[in-house]
């Protein structure tokens, strides 16, 4: 690497480009994100959670309840006689309505059929977002044990049927006692 001293009866402009200022600007940033990244990275250990009374939706009849599951470890369903619970390793299952086990296809082309019935029943989508509380939802339940995987396949393919909201149903337990 040549170092111009700008002496030397050379008359040319010197065209090397100063890098006092870019090393300035880096140790700059390198600071900013040793500060700022610590900072965005922290876990909340402690989180006060108000407690609610729930209410029931109004539109419960038309809401879309779905079970998310896995096999257990002897590839057993949930219903099966020896059923020993969700396997983190198992093979996901999807019952809709709670009842009847679907695969994916079937779940998106069900979620498909049901809402548009609703839709139609509704007048069509001009009427049915006139009042957005009337647009059915998907309420998701799934097993501790399921992995995210099978809930977020879940979540795509009713999506994907066009359910614009996805909720999830768990069990109301009084943390303070």
């Amino acid at each position: 690497m040549a170092i111009s001293t700008g002496g030397g009866g050379d008359a040319t402009p010197m065209s090397d480009i100063n890098t006092t200022p870019l090393v300035d600007v880096m140790l700059v940033l390198l600071i900013i994100f040793l500060i700022a990244v610590p900072v965005a990275i922290q876990t909340i250990d402690k989180l006060h959670i108000p407690i609610m009374e729930s209410t029931e939706a109004k539109n419960k009849v038309d809401n879309l309840l779905l079970t998310v599951s896995t096999t257990d470890s002897a590839g057993r369903s949930a219903g099966e006689p020896g059923f020993e619970g969700a396997s983190r390793n198992g093979e996901c299952r999807v019952y809709f309505n709670n009842i009847t086990p679907v695969t994916s296809q079937e779940l998106y082309d069900d979620a498909f059929k049901r809402l548009e019935a609703i839709v139609k029943r509704a007048g069509g989508p001009a009427e049915m977002m006139k009042n957005p509380d009337d647009v059915p939802q998907v309420q998701i339940r799934g097993d501790v044990e399921a992995p995210w995987r099978c809930v977020a396949g879940t979540i795509y393919n009713v999506q994907a049927a066009g359910y614009p909201t996805v909720g999830f149903i768990s069990t109301p337990v009084d943390p303070n006692g």
